[in-house]
């Protein structure tokens, strides 16, 4: 693929036109070389047009200042990229610093972590995280990393597409902070982030945050003399707000500092002539939201990703896909695109690091299209080919297999390698799929900071609700019962003025008692501009950071609620009787004068629901009900709901709750995805709304993990 390379939110431009990444994992290092060829050959045959692989310091530095490449065919890092660029298959390249990959040490070197201890990632205590857990930032982590990156990235300056060669993309180290989240929580390396020295990062931070430390005392509940005298407070469950807030300071702290850790190995490399766009995968659905500093530090030229396992061992809480998991991969892929990338799973299952639980071509097919289905652009097989590992470095056995379509010792395994097959003739035939976006009937709201609540604010606590509840209310309560219900929601940034573009549709946002001010402010012209609002189950009157915020309040009159205190309520929702209350209800306590009554508990008489109508056309509708989706009575609630905000019926219908739907269009061509998650045979009746007219798209019978794809 000697191609110029572009992309932009909707998808990737490969000479100009809208295309399909597809990208498959392929170890140089594993492969016996003998081989590359022929199996190079082999994905390309699958449709194939790009290959990815790390570069591991392991491997090639495996003592100090000792450097090999081509000392060993297995090692001939330009080798493989000179057979890349003659098969005309462009390289993602992953040079680390971590490559993970069932290495030792994550793939790092062996001897940074016998000769530099001082170099891991610590708790608050200065206990060791977890193993070869590095603090990204440490001074002598970033001197060893330089050293390795001077290296090696001359080598894959050669081999750029600015340089004939076959390089589009490099990735900068391999799902970060997933070695610190994973084993137990952030880094606090006292050297690293400078905690307790004057002119230490976290100080700085603090002032920069503060001003002034009586601000800071004042926030955190303390009465220290100066901002160096700060410590982290890291306790899971805080007790107060000023803990709360502790808590919240030092993730975002965090979260800055990967930025900066991440702008600073795009620096190293760039020294080098590394002239490409960079991407990044985060390491799971959950994590999207933790990389907004470093997307907003590298700009224009950072594609990041995200990797959809479904079955990785049995302690998967789903061993193949299911209706949890395309749930994941929705807001997933939607994250990523608010970002402005285009959607790529930098990591998409081509098998799986344990021989068991299983994994069958029909739970492949279904995890390929059904991300395609929910806006994935661009992918890369983990893995598609193998072999054994280099000697001493694997964990998991001496061959690195993974169940791949094309096996370790280089037997084709035909049922996964045809659905391979299958996946990238259809998206070559339908490449104007990579220019479609998904039809909608309502957005729902993206709060960032709900999404990254998890450490700071995800038991209630002294308030009435969570901003982690929020979250899960967002994904389990409001998404599903939507899809099951034959709805289309779309994900809106709420921190962005783009919203004030999206006055057509209803707005449906999860709130908790915290509410950014500007996200306030910007929910209220929202309606002023004739937007359609619906606000389940409390109404915010604090800021992000607990501080009193009543913007929205003030706009709504006063509005407020208090949760319900009957033991078994019976919620009636306009029509809707007896809606299952299975996460927490509240009741009005003073609302605005000219809103009409649409719940109530009828067991206390509690107005539970109220809407209210504006003279330009703009409304609000305020819910007191949390919940996640269980009953049909949940998907009801959400129909009659959304009629009520001028959402007449969904534009695509499908009579089979079970079977869910996404409508995909370029504005010429439309492509119905029918998607049957679940292990027994499915049939649905499906219509589509289009020009004001229903379209009987026929009924359907669905085999069990069974995607279909029909133009309408």
């Amino acid at each position: 693929m000697k191609n110029q390379i572009a992309w932009d939110n909707t998808s990737y431009l490969i000479n100009d036109e809208r295309r399909f990444l597809v990208s498959g994992e392929f170890h140089y290092f594993r492969v016996p070389p003998d081989d590359w060829r022929r199996r190079l050959e082999l994905f390309k045959e699958t449709g194939g047009n790009s290959i990815a692989t790390y570069v591991p310091w392991l491997v090639h530095e495996p003592v100090e200042g000792e450097f090999r490449f081509g000392d060993v065919p297995e090692r001939d890092l330009e080798g493989f990229l000179t057979l890349c660029n003659e098969l005309e298959i462009g390289v993602v390249a992953r040079p680390g610093p971590y490559q993970y990959s069932e290495l030792k040490y994550h793939g790092t070197a062996v001897w940074l972590w016998k000769k530099y201890p001082q170099v891991a990632a610590t708790d608050q205590n200065g206990k060791t995280r977890g193993s070869a857990c590095a603090s990204y930032l440490h001074p002598l982590f970033l001197e060893k990393v330089q050293a390795w990156f001077d290296v090696v990235c001359p080598i894959l300056a050669r081999h750029m597409v600015s340089n004939g060669g076959p390089i589009t993309f490099v990735q900068f180290d391999n799902e970060l902070m997933g070695i610190h989240d994973w084993f137990g929580g952030w880094d606090y390396n006292r050297e690293t982030m400078g905690i307790g020295r004057e002119g230490g990062r976290y100080p700085t931070f603090l002032k920069s945050r503060y001003g002034a430390i009586d601000q800071l005392n004042r926030a955190y509940g303390t009465s220290v003399a100066g901002f160096e005298q700060v410590e982290p407070f890291a306790a899971r469950k805080p007790e107060s707000i000023e803990e709360r807030r502790r808590i919240k300071d030092y993730t975002e702290f965090y979260f800055g500092t990967i930025a900066k850790y991440a702008a600073t190995l795009v620096d190293m490399m760039r020294k080098h002539g590394i002239d490409c766009d960079m991407v990044h995968n985060s390491g799971s659905p959950y994590m999207n939201s933790f990389f907004r500093e470093t997307v907003q530090r590298l700009g224009s030229r950072l594609i990041l990703g995200s990797d959809h396992y479904y079955n990785l061992d049995q302690d998967w809480d789903q061993n193949n896909p299911t209706p949890k998991y395309a749930t994941k991969i929705f807001y997933s892929n939607e994250l990523l695109r608010l970002l402005g990338c285009p959607p790529t799973i930098w990591e998409l299952p081509g098998g799986s690091a344990s021989d068991w639980p299983p994994m069958t071509p029909e739970d492949w097919r279904c995890c390929y299209f059904s991300n395609i289905a929910y806006g994935m652009k661009g992918s890369n097989y983990y893995i598609f080919t193998g072999g054994p590992n280099p000697p001493g470095c694997g964990v998991t056995g001496e061959i690195y297999d993974y169940s791949a379509s094309i096996a370790a010792d280089g037997t084709i395994r035909q049922p996964l390698f045809q659905a391979q097959k299958d996946y990238g003739t259809y998206l070559q035939d339908h490449s104007w799929l990579a220019g479609a976006s998904r039809l909608a009937d309502f957005n729902i709201g993206v709060d960032w900071d709900h999404s990254r609540s998890g450490y700071h604010f995800s038991d209630r606590g002294n308030l009435e609700f969570s901003s982690a509840e929020a979250w899960r209310m967002m994904r389990k309560g409001m998404m599903i019962s939507a899809f099951c219900g034959s709805y289309s929601p779309n994900l809106v940034d709420l921190f962005t003025d783009d919203l004030l573009k999206s006055t057509s549709l209803p707005l449906w946002v999860a709130t908790s008692p915290c509410m950014a001010h500007e996200v306030q402010e910007r929910l209220v012209r929202f309606v002023q501009t004739g937007g359609r609002l619906l606000l389940a189950p409390v109404i915010p009157h604090l800021d992000e950071n607990f501080n009193p915020c009543t913007v929205l309040r003030d706009f709504l009159g006063g509005a407020s609620a208090t949760p319900c205190t009957g033991l078994y309520p019976t919620l009636d929702v306009g029509p809707i009787h007896n809606v299952c209350v299975n996460g927490g209800l509240w009741q009005s306590v003073s609302r605005p004068s000219q809103a009409e009554t649409i719940a109530r508990d009828t067991v206390s008489g509690a107005e539970t629901g109220w809407k209210l109508t504006f003279s330009g056309g703009g409304s609000v509708t305020w819910l007191g009900l949390a919940w996640k989706h269980s009953k049909n009575e949940h998907s009801q609630m959400v129909a009659f709901l959304l009629a009520g905000q001028g959402c007449g019926a969904p534009i695509v219908q499908c009579d089979n709750r079970n079977v869910w739907t996404s409508l995909r269009s370029n504005g010429d061509r439309r492509i119905l995805f029918i998607m049957n998650f679940f292990s027994a045979p499915m049939k649905a009746a499906v219509k589509v709304r289009t020009g004001g007219k229903l379209i009987d798209a026929g009924e359907h019978h669905l085999a069990p993990m069974e995607v279909k794809m029909v133009e309408v």
